[in-house]
């Protein structure tokens, strides 16, 4: 990975200070199509890496149980939309804007992810 700075989502608002960004690891850190868990200002945040080149971070805790393992769930798509089904009741979160899709009660906080140096980097929303 060059040094380019990439941002996921797009980013639609350029003024993000750079000391809101929190290095989470090494881009190979994270295998593909799997994620981790990172403490970001005292919060849990899961990064997922999906192929090579697309990151997502959401709040890593269960909204339905309260336990930190949404970074455990497996990636997949429903209807064009890439989710992790929570290891726990199965629960698909989109990874882009963290939405249950069963039960909108049961959503996430999505938060900005960039890659810059190879290293990924994430702000909370």
């Amino acid at each position: 990975m060059n040094a380019a700075i990439l941002s996921f989502p797009p980013a639609t608002d350029a003024s993000t200070p750079s000391d809101a960004w929190t290095p989470v690891c090494a881009v190979d850190d994270i295998v593909p199509n799997t994620g981790v868990c990172a403490l970001v200002a005292g919060r849990h945040v899961a990064v997922f890496r999906v192929g090579e080149d697309q990151f997502y971070a959401i709040d890593n805790v269960d909204p339905k149980t309260g336990a930190s393992v949404l970074s455990r769930g497996l990636i997949g798509s429903l209807g064009g939309r890439i989710v992790v089904a929570s290891p726990l009741y199965k629960q698909h979160i989109e990874l882009s804007s963290g939405e249950c899709l069963e039960s909108p009660a049961y959503s996430v906080q999505a938060h900005r992810v960039s890659v810059q140096g190879g290293q990924v980097r994430v702000a909370l929303a």
